[in-house]
């Protein structure tokens, strides 16, 4: 599996939108301080708005927020949503109808599969909660590096 620069941004933003709690996320500050170009931007968040991961209001007090609580986002859904199914190859994908006449004899079959039901594991067992928490014990950590 490989995540494209769309989907590391879009976990990004929802990251960013996490740590804020309540605040709206404007997209000049969204672009700023994740790097992104404005363009490609405005293109993410409105999939993430199509995916029911964000909306926004209109205004000067207004921006971009979650609609759920980070700790009610998974990894797996923000990655499924904008990459697609996280299996190397389609055949074993269970949500997609089968077409492969070699299936019952094929040796690499199995292993694909148990690839991707590993990844769906890993992704399904994070939510934004946990990386918002991640994210504050790494800029602690990096704050007390004391250098003599």
């Amino acid at each position: 599996m490989k995540i494209s620069y769309k989907c590391d941004y879009a976990l990004k933003v929802i990251l960013f939108m996490s740590e804020r709690k309540n605040d709206f996320a404007h997209l000049e500050e969204l672009s700023e301080t994740q790097d992104i170009p404005r363009k490609f931007l405005e293109l993410i968040l409105l999939e993430l708005k199509k995916g029911g991961f964000v909306e926004s209001k209109k205004g000067p007090k207004g921006g971009y927020y979650l609609l759920k609580e980070p700790k009610d986002i998974k990894l797996g859904d923000v990655v499924r949503f904008i990459e697609g199914s996280v299996y190397p190859i389609s055949c074993v994908d269970p949500t997609l109808p089968q077409s492969c006449k070699e299936r019952r004899k094929c040796v690499f079959a199995p292993v694909w599969r148990k690839i991707g039901e590993c990844i769906n594991s890993i992704i399904d067992g994070i939510n934004f909660q946990d990386l918002v928490i991640e994210s504050a014990r790494k800029r602690k950590e990096e704050n007390l590096n004391y250098c003599i």
